[in-house]
C-alpha cells in the first residue's frame, strides 16, 4: 500500500510540474505568435494541471484506512477523481470548440513560425509523460491515475493538431486552418473524456469487474476441501481493491464450527491467490437447499 501511494503521487506530481512549465510556455508563445490554437492548447494544459490536483487528492483520500463511517475504506475517491477529470476533458473540449468556431469568421495575421518549434517540443514531452503515467497507473491499478495519463495524451493530440493547423496557415495561407485544427483536437479530447467517464461511472455504480476475475475467485474457493460448489459470487471494486461475497454449498450434516472454519479457509485461499481481493464475505448453504430454492 505505501509503495502504491508513493508511485501514484510521484506520477501525479511529475505531471503537475510538467504542466505548469508547458502551459505557461504555450500561453506566452500563443499570444506572441498570434495562434488561437496554441492559446487554446495552453488553456487545456492548465485544465490538466487542475485535474492532476484532483487526482492527487483522490489518490490520497483513497489510501486512507477504513473507519466507522467508511467500513469498506475510501477507495471510491479514485473513480470520483477519474470522473472529475473526464468531465474536465469534456468541458475543455467544449470551450475550445466555441472559441475556435468564433475565430473562423475573424481575420487575423498568420501565426509565427517559432510556434511550430514550441509545439513540437510539447508533443514529445507530453507523449513521454503519457507513457510514464500510464505505466504507473497499470502498476497501481488506479482509475484516477489512468485518467490522468490519458489527459496527457489528449494534450499531446491537441498540440499536434495545433501544429498541423499552424503549418497550413503559415505555408499554405489558409487562415482558418488554425481554428479548424483546434476544433478537430477538441473532438478527440471530448471522445477521450467520454471514454474515461464511462468506466469511472461504472465503478461508482458497483459494476462487476472482469468476468475472468470472478471466475478465478470461484475456482480458488472450490478447490477448498469441503466446499461442494460456489452457488453465487458477487465482486465489487473499491479503488484498486476487490470485495467478494459468495454463497458456498457444503454437506448439510457439517457442524456449524466446521462450516465456519471452512469459510475462513476459502477466504484466506482467495486472498492469497488474488492479492487485490481485500475481503470475502462467505454465506454457508446446505447442499441441496439452494437447488430447491431455485426450483421454487
Amino acid at each position: 500500500m505505501p509503495d502504491r501511494l508513493q508511485r501514484s503521487l510521484r506520477a501525479t506530481i511529475v505531471g503537475m510540474a510538467t504542466n505548469i512549465v508547458l502551459a505557461a510556455g504555450k500561453l506566452a508563445a500563443g499570444i506572441i505568435g498570434h495562434s488561437h490554437a496554441l492559446v487554446a492548447d495552453a488553456v487545456e494544459s492548465f485544465a490538466d494541471l487542475f485535474s492532476s490536483l484532483i487526482v492527487w487528492r483522490g489518490v490520497v483520500v483513497a489510501a486512507e484506512p477504513a473507519d466507522e463511517d467508511h467500513p469498506y475504506g475510501h477507495g471510491k475517491a479514485e473513480p470520483l477523481a477519474s470522473a472529475a477529470v473526464a468531465t474536465m476533458l469534456l468541458l475543455a473540449a467544449g470551450w475550445i470548440i466555441i472559441g475556435a468556431t468564433h475565430g473562423l469568421s475573424q481575420s487575423r495575421p498568420a501565426p509565427e513560425l517559432f510556434t511550430l518549434f514550441v509545439l513540437a517540443g510539447v508533443v514529445l514531452v507530453k507523449e513521454a509523460l503519457f507513457r510514464f503515467v500510464l505505466r504507473e497507473a497499470a502498476f497501481v491499478h488506479s482509475s484516477a491515475v489512468h485518467a490522468d495519463a490519458w489527459h496527457h495524451r489528449s494534450d499531446a493530440i491537441t498540440s499536434l493538431a495545433a501544429a498541423i493547423g499552424i503549418s497550413m496557415s503559415i505555408f499554405a495561407g489558409i487562415q482558418s486552418a488554425d481554428d479548424v485544427a483546434a476544433i478537430f483536437a477538441a473532438a478527440i479530447i471530448a471522445w477521450n473524456g467520454w471514454r474515461l467517464l464511462r468506466p469511472a461511472a461504472g465503478e461508482l455504480m458497483d459494476r462487476a469487474p472482469d468476468r475472468q476475475i470472478i471466475e478465478r475467485i470461484r475456482q480458488v474457493a472450490e478447490t477448498t476441501p469441503g466446499i461442494v460448489r460456489v452457488e453465487k459470487c458477487f465482486v465489487r471494486k473499491m479503488g484498486h481493491q476487490l470485495y467478494a461475497e459468495m454463497h458456498i454449498e457444503v454437506d448439510p450434516q457439517m457442524t456449524v464450527l466446521r462450516s465456519h472454519e471452512l469459510a475462513h479457509e476459502a477466504k484466506e485461499k482467495i486472498r492469497a491467490a488474488i492479492p487485490r481481493v481485500s475481503d470475502v464475505l462467505v454465506h454457508i448453504e446446505p447442499l441441496g437447499i439452494a437447488a430447491k430454492k431455485r426450483i421454487v
